[in-house]
């Protein structure tokens, strides 16, 4: 079902005019959440919350609302829901679901700063890695708005330590995440027991048929409010994409952090074992750098995040658990290391940049096995990824120099705190010249990258085109696998319309996990593949039983020394047949020239080939030997028997 038909079957009418407005009081905000939001910086609302705050202050206003990240939904659903809320009655009146620890805490956080100045108003978060026990106390003291992920809530209501047949309000926020982390039972036990007459919200990033689905089944007249187009990924976020081998993604990497030297980032990676090896490479290298994953405590993951909040991080290493909610302000770059296996969680990755107006970058470092997934994810976010190629050493340490003398040039000088240490030391640098002492000011901070990229090798673009031909002639098409790499050795070639990416949509089909890979060469009756060291015999594996449009696959592991000729049985014995037949045909001599009819004798004209008769006349026939035969005799012509002779 399309998002049009989608957006029909919600409510006949889902396009809602808003009229421009200047203030959260003329959407009907209260005094005291008006007071707390202005001291917070919030001047104009933002047009999600123009077009949500109204309804929802309203009853028996169900919404569907889709929006991406940084939008600012938590105040369009905070305010209202906080406004609505009685504080003499002491139960939950409001329930908000979501999908993370992370987004847990920051939403009730945010609610708490809204509500500075409602008096006694309680927000309790509830969610996972912490005590259970502290958060049954805090239900037993009384709270009005209840922050939970679908997880946890269910552990209290089976516990019967909470009870929702007071909520008049539900909100579902990041709805989509929680259906695809397998939420969806949790979610319908839970509404089950939130009493029919509700105000519920739905905000999601994208429209799906599960979203249809639980909207059908559990709000009533939904209204659809879109904010930007359905399935839109920011628009002031740039997306660019470098595509590497597989062995130089980490390299790719750090070229990407060096050229930015401002850069304030989050850098996604699949598998929390990949975040934590990433992570630790660059701070074992000097990058300002941590990691966030699932298998830190929450007290952990509270500290990091603490510290990238506050910038003492520069670069925070994370799986899609931090995708999700982290309201970060300011943020230059989201990097992927690698796109993700749902198309969409890039939406919410990129989604992290280019917030509140201003302009983000999403970088994607690929393989070429990634650009099938590439283009999956442009035609959901409605753009086209920029191809870029990867800074060159030269480009990188200019940028670097620049950045030193920025920030050389803003230093602020006070004069009266090092008034009594400057005559020491113009005495100790009186010997230096004025062009000396500037080197050796950018020096000091330049240093390192003149000496990391002094002789590195430029990392080139994949374009799936190797470079055989560059290289036949040298030593014929010897090849060894790159270092971490091995090759392996297909029974497919150009001659069976085989291409690069035919390699790794097999490895897609057959490989439950993700394999990267090197270097491709094709030949023309086989090829050669790179695949790491510790994923080839599983390669080998998998493969076994594969099929190329209807010819079996046999891969094995190569182990050419010099001339690469393919190692099967089959192939060595073809090769040594050609060999056999391989000769060289002699010589030919050129025919020497027939002597003339004159050179050999004859002086008299010679006959006519085809007047046959001539040898009959009788003038010629002297040239008959024996008498003439009797043709009218019978049996003339017949075959004289054995040993019988005239």
């Amino acid at each position: 079902m399309s998002s049009s038909r989608l957006a029909l079957s919600l409510h006949p009418k889902s396009n809602i005019k808003q009229k421009n407005v200047n203030s959260f009081e003329e959407l009907g905000v209260s005094p005291a959440i008006c007071q707390a939001i202005s001291e917070m910086g919030y001047e104009q609302p933002m047009p999600v919350q123009e077009a949500v705050i109204p309804y929802l202050l309203g009853e028996n206003n169900d919404v569907v609302a889709l929006a991406q990240t940084g939008t600012g939904k938590t105040a369009a659903f905070g305010l209202p829901l906080l406004q609505k809320v009685d504080v003499k009655q002491r139960h939950p009146q409001s329930l908000i679901l979501c999908p993370t620890r992370e987004l847990c805490l920051q939403i009730a956080g945010d609610l708490n700063d809204y509500s500075k100045y409602i008096d006694d108003l309680r927000v309790l978060p509830v969610y996972g890695g912490s005590s259970i026990e502290s958060q049954i106390r805090a239900l037993k003291r009384g709270v009005h708005i209840i922050v939970a992920t679908p997880g946890r809530l269910i552990d209290l209501m089976e516990r019967k330590t909470v009870s929702l047949a007071t909520i008049e309000n539900v909100v579902m926020d990041e709805a989509d995440e929680m259906l695809n982390m397998g939420f969806t039972d949790s979610i319908n036990a839970i509404l089950e027991q939130v009493p029919k007459q509700r105000n519920t919200l739905m905000f999601s990033a994208t429209m799906s048929p599960e979203i249809a689905a639980i909207a059908k089944n559990y709000l009533r007249n939904a209204k659809e409010i879109t904010i930007g187009r359905k399935n839109e990924s920011t628009a002031n976020v740039k997306h660019r994409a470098y595509c590497v081998q597989a062995k130089d993604k980490y390299e790719a990497l750090k070229r990407v952090v060096d050229y930015y030297p401002d850069i304030y980032a989050i850098i996604f990676c699949r598998t929390r074992k990949e975040t934590q090896e990433i992570a630790d490479k660059l701070m074992q290298e000097g990058y300002n750098a941590d990691t966030l994953h699932g298998e830190l405590s929450q007290a952990q993951r509270d500290a990091v995040m603490q510290k990238f909040r506050i910038r003492n991080l520069q670069l925070l290493v994370a799986t899609d658990v931090a995708a999700r909610g982290l309201d970060v302000d300011d943020l230059t770059h989201v990097i992927n290391y690698g796109l993700p296996d749902d198309t969409e969680s890039y939406t919410h990755r990129s989604g992290r940049t280019g917030r509140a107006g201003k302009t983000g970058t999403s970088i994607a470092i690929i393989n070429l096995r990634e650009k099938g997934k590439m283009r999956q994810i442009e035609k959901i976010i409605g753009k086209q990824f920029e191809m870029g190629t990867i800074p060159t050493s030269q480009q990188i340490c200019q940028k670097q120099l620049f950045k030193v003398i920025d920030e050389l040039e803003k230093v602020k000088v006070n004069e009266e705190e090092i008034s009594e240490f400057m005559h020491d030391v113009y005495r100790k640098l009186e010997w230096l010249s004025k062009e000396d002492l500037i080197k050796r000011i950018v020096s000091l901070e330049f240093n390192r990258f003149l000496d990391y990229y002094r002789d590195r090798e430029e990392i080139k673009t994949d374009t799936g085109k190797k470079e055989n031909n560059d290289e036949k002639g040298k030593k014929g098409r010897s090849r060894k696998a790159e270092k971490g790499f091995a090759r392996l050795f297909i029974n497919l070639g150009k001659k069976d319309n085989f291409r690069p990416y035919d390699v790794l949509d097999l490895l897609n089909q057959h490989t439950r996990k993700r394999v990267e890979t090197g270097r491709i060469d094709l030949m023309q009756n086989f090829s050669f593949f790179e695949v790491r060291e510790e994923d080839a015999k599983l390669v080998v594996k998998a493969l076994k039983n594969a099929n190329f449009h209807g010819r079996k696959v046999v891969v094995e592991l190569s182990e050419e020394k010099g001339e690469e000729k393919p190692k099967k049985k089959a192939e060595q014995d073809f090769a040594k047949t050609k060999k056999k037949k391989e000769y060289k045909e002699p010589v030919k001599e050129p025919k020497a020239k027939k002597p003339s009819r004159e050179e050999r004798g004859y002086t008299k004209a010679r006959g006519r080939k085809d007047d046959w008769k001539q040898f009959f006349a009788p003038e010629n026939s002297k040239w008959l030997k024996g008498p003439e035969p009797n043709f009218e005799e019978d049996g003339w012509a017949k075959p004289m028997k054995k040993g019988k002779k005239k």
